[in-house]
């Protein structure tokens, strides 16, 4: 491990210089050792992943017919939009308008409370929808904290889609 040399100096005197060497092998071993331990007794985080359940294909698909679609009562609109904006309404096509079309945030749990709130005003709470829409505008973050919000509320029945042409022009008039 380590070894002390002797040398004579050459000259009068008699005095003896002792260099030491110190190898240092042995420390790089120990060295990629404490590396291997640390690493295989590091706990990694494992990503967060959120199930989100997409029906099966219908062999025996049928045409929508009226008594398949969702009362406005029953489902809540969150249309997602850019700077971190989210809008949501429960007005049909020809009632949407910039009065009806509401804006929230993200922050707190106000997005869980205005689910819980048209929960318990729907007509017929097993039909209750919860619809999001993201612009093109919108960013994944908020897509995936308006899915975190919907599974905190414990809604189980949820739509993602395209905003409507007709939603889009009551938005567009928000956002000017």
């Amino acid at each position: 491990m380590a070894e002390v040399i002797a040398q004579e100096k050459q000259g009068g005197s008699k005095q003896r210089k002792k260099l030491i060497r110190v190898d240092m092998t042995p420390m790089v071993d120990l060295g990629f050792l404490l590396i291997t331990f640390f690493m295989f007794t590091t706990n990694f985080t494992k990503p967060n992943v959120m199930d989100l359940g997409l029906p099966a294909k219908d062999p025996n698909h049928r045409p929508i017919t009226d008594d398949n679609v969702i009362d406005t009562k029953n489902q809540i609109t969150f249309i997602l939009g850019k700077d971190n904006r989210v809008f949501y309404h429960q007005s049909s096509a020809k009632d949407l308008n910039k009065n009806n079309l509401k804006e929230t945030d993200f922050s707190g749990i106000k997005i869980s409370k205005i689910i819980s709130e048209a929960y318990n005003n729907a007509l017929s709470k097993h039909n209750f929808t919860v619809i999001v829409k993201p612009t093109d505008e919108a960013n994944y973050k908020n897509f995936v904290d308006i899915l975190d919000n919907i599974a905190i509320s414990k809604k189980e029945r949820y739509g993602i889609t395209d905003i409507k042409p007709w939603e889009k022009k009551v938005y567009e008039e928000l956002t000017k």
